[in-house]
């Protein structure tokens, strides 16, 4: 009998008129939110074929939200997924440099794939990445020791686990990560987890031996903010590998 009562109730035109007021408007949510997201698509397809940001504060936390509806809709418009990271990359970095200027440079730090260095590399491995020796093989012994001169804190690492392991050791406020997209991808993500201004550095070249990287490029990011810009010493003899070409 109570049974029979309470579905009469729900059977009721006051529940028949909610659910129906509630199913219009969830209609119309799925809608609105479809529409935005082709715009905001739209809007990432122009920013990336016009190299230039247009709402990037907009754009970066609708996208960690809707990752999957724009990749599909940026592919449908022609833009490929390297592509859209790379954008992405920039929008993050395009939201952190000020943030990164202010951070004092004794408490940033530099992270650089231990990929960067030559074959036959003499560094040895110590509880804090490879040490850099400056032996003239590749462009981190002309970029380490200018980098630890204006008062950074480098490391060259043989994996992403060790960066975490030297942020909970130094504690730096503001880091740059140097490495393929996929790990630059990464360690941007990181950053935003624990709350730290990251610069993301991508690579020239991708592999597991004797990258390639724009170190002059490099130069003027972590110049931001100091007072005197980071110089690499000079090179008399041949190009380094992975110097800038």
């Amino acid at each position: 009998m109570a049974a029979t009562l309470s579905l009469a109730y729900f059977d009721s035109p006051i529940w028949n008129n909610l659910a129906l007021i509630l199913g219009q408007l969830l209609l119309i949510f799925i809608a609105f939110w479809l529409i935005f997201s082709i715009l905001m698509a739209i809007l990432i397809v122009i920013s990336i074929h016009q190299k230039q940001m247009y709402f990037p504060r907009l754009l970066r936390p609708f996208f960690t939200i809707m990752e999957g509806t724009v990749k599909i809709v940026c592919l449908l418009l022609g833009v490929d997924g390297k592509e859209l990271m790379e954008f992405l990359i920039r929008i993050d970095n395009e939201m952190n440099f000020s943030n990164f200027a202010k951070t004092p440079v004794e408490q940033r730090a530099i992270f650089f794939p231990q990929c960067l260095r030559a074959r036959e590399c003499p560094a040895r491995l110590t509880p804090d990445g490879l040490k850099c020796v400056s032996c003239g093989r590749c462009g981190l012994g002309r970029a380490v020791p200018a980098l630890n001169k204006a008062g950074y804190k480098t490391f060259i690492i043989p994996g992403s686990t060790f960066i975490k392991r030297m942020v909970k050791k130094y504690q730096p406020k503001a880091m740059i990560g140097v490495g393929c997209m996929m790990e630059v991808k990464e360690g941007l993500q990181m950053g935003r987890k624990i709350s730290m201004t990251t610069i993301g550095f991508v690579t020239k070249s991708d592999g597991c031996v004797e990258t390639t990287m724009d170190y002059e490029e490099l130069m003027e990011v972590a110049s931001l903010g100091l007072a005197h810009p980071v110089v690499m010493k000079s090179v008399t003899d041949d190009k380094l590998p992975g110097s800038k070409t």
